[in-house]
């Protein structure tokens, strides 16, 4: 099902506080796009060229958010994208430079004609600025995929997602993955982290997948703040090491966590990545609670 035939309330979607692309780097080797495959009916076949994609809907979520879908070379195509994986995106400045950004989509790698993404519009920010002014009909150009984790069914026997802001997209696309298929019984814990609940990118979708999957998803929200009249479920304050501890599986190799955010998250949570290809020493909550660098990905 296309991902927005899921959105019965468009207010769900709001924008975030995390800078999306400065979550997974904000740019990459070309030497890291992965070649999926020649055949036909696919979009984006790591074939190290650019392509063009029409913009056919652009709806409007907040002043500065939206839900943008862009049309595949063909209505049978699917993208080419595995989870969990992401494309670049370019677009040349009057000037004459191009600015490369990396963005996550929010639909499903099976989805045929169109992808779709949620996209904030940043100050100062050239290409989320650029996107989020397309206009219906004008295009944009992709190249990729960009696999950052090659997800396989029952990998791990649980994993733990913890995401702040726009690092959802990719957390997103493991949470689906994993729950579409019925023979994956991998145990998800959901880990989101906003400013607060006016921020909270995708809860409805969401929300749906916890319900329907309650014996294996866990989904717990956290905001900094609320308005004191406001009714909200989850938690308030940050994530803490103590949370953590308690909510997590301990350390072992049938255990696997994954981290996407700010850089505030990551250094409280992790760790920083150094760059696209080194992930870094483990630090924060998580090493301190024991688990080591091969326990946890960081997009």
């Amino acid at each position: 099902m296309p991902f927005l035939a899921k959105i019965s309330n468009p207010r769900y979607l709001v924008p975030i506080v995390g800078v999306a692309a400065a979550s997974i780097g904000l740019a990459y080797h070309y030497s890291t796009l992965t070649k999926i495959s020649n055949e036909s009916g696919i979009t984006f076949k790591g074939d190290n060229e650019w392509v063009d994609l029409k913009l056919i809907k652009a709806i409007p979520l907040t002043h500065n958010t939206k839900h943008l879908i862009f049309k595949l070379k063909s209505e049978d195509d699917i993208s080419g994208l595995v989870t969990a994986s992401c494309l670049l995106t370019k677009f040349v400045t009057a000037k004459g430079n191009n600015v490369i950004r990396p963005y996550t989509p929010v639909s499903d790698p099976e989805q045929k004609g169109t992808i779709e993404f949620v996209i904030k519009k940043y100050e100062g920010g050239k290409m989320s600025s650029h996107i989020f002014d397309l206009k219906e009909n004008e295009t944009l150009s992709f190249k990729g995929p960009v696999v950052k984790w090659k997800y396989e069914p029952n990998q791990f026997k649980s994993v733990a997602l913890i995401a702040g802001g726009t690092g959802i997209t990719p957390i997103y696309q493991l949470l689906h993955e994993i729950t579409k298929n019925p023979a994956d019984k991998t145990k998800v814990s959901l880990i989101f982290g906003n400013v607060s609940t006016d921020d909270v990118l995708i809860k409805q979708e969401i929300d749906e997948i916890a319900n329907k999957h309650k014996d294996q998803v866990k989904v717990t929200y956290f905001v900094d703040k609320k308005k004191d009249d406001e009714q909200w479920e989850g938690e308030v304050g940050y994530i803490t090491k103590q949370f953590l501890e308690k909510e997590l599986d301990k350390p072992s190799n049938e255990v696997k966590i994954f981290v996407c955010g700010p850089p505030g998250l990551y250094q409280a949570i992790s760790g920083p990545k150094v760059s696209p290809t080194d992930q870094g020493e483990l630090t924060g909550a998580l090493a301190e609670l024991g688990y080591s660098k091969e326990h946890v990905f960081k997009f």
